[in-house]
């Protein structure tokens, strides 16, 4: 229980599903900006009308239902796009991952039939980023604390707490929020306020402690939920799978590949439906890997000989049937089972790329009191290293 609360299990894990999902829809939204006016906008199938008809039903959360001018649309997609860069960096993360949230929701819950089926993901797990300590590592946040101290906050987070409370208190005044989710944000406010206050004002007392051990109490479930949300994913794919009978037979990806709309490379594509047994091997392999996987994570060794086999076979899915979006969201999803020595190797081998290669490779988060006899490959998401000492950065 000490190890649960003291610390922000998994710094590197919750880092890499952050800039995996935020980079992913970053470059979704900078792809389709061409045609974001049909997708979300006011020129898509789907209208502004139908759509505020269904969310008086469901009750989902968009801001996009504020209005139907083409401004606010305008001004909508530019926040979604630049809060998804700046969680991406980690830039004042507490704030940007309500943003970032924000902007997700909003535009998929204005088009609900825009999407290859990561979008159900990049939803869910925007919600449960909102939860984590996920810049504690591989951040602007970081770095700022680094090179700071503790008590670097600045001006750019309170005015941008402050940005977000007046919207907040305008949408509260006009009706615009349901309950719930005044609920939400204000809760989201007002823990933000005090943060802000004891990190001011008492930054070495008591109640700095307690909001650490609350904090980290609520990253170490969010990242449990996190790894719980992927092995339902798999383990409800995989099952549903067993049930059908092409998948049974092992033809089942045979079919895909031969439709237009899923064959980007015609010529690879029928190379591949013309072997039957590497269509049958490739059927068979896949319904064996998802139903396994959850299985396996009580041994680190098969754990991640299926994770790589699982992040081959979406690769695979993004060059092969044209779904990009829907691998890298998976893929990132797939990144919290990482073992923490990987992605620790693979941080000090982007930082040794990043200064040229010259000398030994930095480490790319140093700390100052590093444990003496860390585990190799902690599983399934501890932190090697233990967390900063005084206040650091979400």
């Amino acid at each position: 229980m000490a190890k649960v609360s003291g610390q922000a299990l998994g710094p590197y894990q919750s880092a890499v599903v952050r800039i995996g999902f935020a980079g992913t829809w970053l470059f979704f939204l900078l792809r389709e900006f061409p045609h974001r006016h049909e997708l979300y906008g006011p020129d898509g199938p789907w209208s502004w009308e139908l759509a505020r008809r269904l969310i008086d039903s469901n009750h989902a959360f968009t801001v996009l239902m504020w209005s139907d001018s083409a401004l606010w649309f305008e001004t909508v997609y530019a926040v979604a796009v630049l809060s998804a860069a700046l969680m991406m960096l980690g830039w004042r993360t507490r704030a940007t991952s309500v943003v970032f949230m924000v902007g997700v929701l909003s535009l998929q819950n204005r088009s609900v039939f825009m999407g290859d089926g990561g979008d159900n993901v990049i939803h869910l797990m925007a919600i449960y980023l909102v939860l984590t300590r996920c810049a504690r590592v591989w951040s602007l946040d970081a770095r700022r604390t680094r090179r700071l101290g503790a008590a670097s906050a600045g001006r750019a987070g309170p005015a941008l707490w402050g940005v977000l409370g007046a919207a907040l208190a305008y949408g509260a005044v006009t009706g615009r929020f349901s309950t719930g989710w005044l609920m939400v944000f204000a809760a989201l406010w007002v823990v933000a306020g005090l943060w802000w206050t004891v990190d001011r004002y008492e930054p070495e007392g008591e109640g700095r402690a307690v909001l650490d051990v609350l904090a980290n109490l609520l990253h170490n479930a969010g990242m449990l939920v996190i790894m719980a949300e992927v092995c339902l994913i798999y383990a409800t794919a995989g099952w549903y799978k067993i049930q059908g009978s092409r998948w049974q037979d092992g033809t089942a990806l045979y079919y895909p590949l031969g439709l237009d709309y899923f064959s980007p490379w015609p010529g690879l594509s029928a190379l591949l439906a013309s072997s039957g047994t590497l269509v049958m091997l490739l059927s068979y392999g896949t319904v064996a890997v998802q139903v396994a996987f959850p299985f396996t994570l009580f041994n680190r060794r098969i754990k991640n000989v299926l994770l790589a086999l699982m992040m081959l076979e979406h690769a695979g899915i993004a060059v092969l049937l044209g779904l990009p979006f829907f691998s890298m969201a998976m893929i990132a999803a797939d990144s919290v089972f990482l073992p923490s020595a990987f992605l620790v190797w693979g941080g000090a081998r982007v930082a040794a790329l990043r200064v040229g290669g010259r000398g030994a490779a930095p480490d790319p988060d140093p700390d100052p009191d590093p444990d003496p006899d860390p585990d190799p490959d902690p599983e399934p998401y501890a932190d090697p290293e233990p967390a900063l000492p005084g206040p650091a950065p979400r």
